[in-house]
């Protein structure tokens, strides 16, 4: 009994030292960090002259258009249903394509592999000059060299995609376990072949993960990409915005999603089965 009662106060002392865990220093710290963000959240707010208080007041106005689209025209949908296999068809291609580039340009870029400073460096640059371009960016300038279709589409998802995953792949090949890449350079084997066994087993589920992310996210894209003539179904929302055909564009948006849904769940139960 008396050895319990020495145990009460260790109780309590663990409590206090769990309400002072934060340091008044820690406190006044993470209290001017804040002031600092809120700060320049203001300046940012009065610089760009936004004045929420005039959206709210003519939120009826934006309320009215909404009612606008209902109920939406089903008969549409069936015109739809080919611009919206293009928008799928780009996101495949254009996925494709940066995962097959990805994959020598994500091991130049990784330290792993790559032991001259300067090769690495300059592939490390290239990758972060390819995540800097926006897609709708990239699509605008190729619409002006190629014109209007589904080519300057591919190229600039291709681009933006293979920027991203470039990223993701070398950072996983950084992180993998060296041990298995000395053990195939010991008995004699070359690059190629500590690649092959060394690398792609450890990689490969986030591989294909990172590919499956990147389509989604491509998909989406495409929807953009069509608002400046790379074709898809973004196209025929632009033009049924600008006739006012808003039960039109309602369809639209509901076929989209539930092409969304679909592919997002047929992702989500592969990405499960590999990872």
């Amino acid at each position: 009994m008396p050895q319990l009662q020495q145990n009460k106060p260790e109780k309590n002392d663990s409590k206090n030292n769990v309400y002072s865990i934060y340091p008044k220093k820690v406190k006044m710290q993470i209290s001017v960090i804040f002031a600092i963000v809120f700060g320049i959240y203001l300046y940012s707010l009065r610089e760009t002259e936004a004045d929420f208080l005039e959206f709210f007041s003519e939120l009826n106005l934006v309320i009215e258009k909404l009612l606008r689209m209902f109920p939406p025209e089903w008969s549409y949908i069936q015109a739809a249903f080919d611009p919206l296999i293009e928008t799928i068809q780009i996101a495949v291609v254009a996925t494709t394509f940066s995962v097959i580039i990805c994959i020598p340009m994500s091991l130049l870029s990784a330290n792993t592999i790559v032991k001259n400073k300067y090769l690495y460096q300059t592939f490390r640059n290239i990758m972060n000059i390819l995540r800097t371009m926006p897609d709708i960016l990239l699509a605008t300038i190729f619409v002006s060299f190629f014109g209007v279709g589904i080519v300057p589409g591919i190229l600039a998802l291709t681009i933006f995609s293979l920027g991203l995953l470039a990223k993701l792949l070398s950072e996983t090949i950084e992180t993998i376990d060296p041990r298995q890449m000395e053990a195939i350079r010991s008995t004699g084997g070359n690059i190629i072949q500590v690649i092959w066994y060394g690398v792609v087993p450890q990689v490969l589920p986030n591989f294909i993960s990172y590919g499956l992310y990147v389509f989604e996210l491509n998909v989406r894209a495409s929807l953009v990409l069509g608002f400046v003539g790379a074709g898809g179904i973004g196209s025929i929302i632009d033009t049924q915005l600008n006739f006012m055909a808003y039960q039109k564009v309602m369809a639209i948006l509901i076929l989209l999603l539930v092409a969304v849904i679909v592919i997002e769940t047929i992702s989500n139960a592969l990405r499960r089965r590999v990872v």
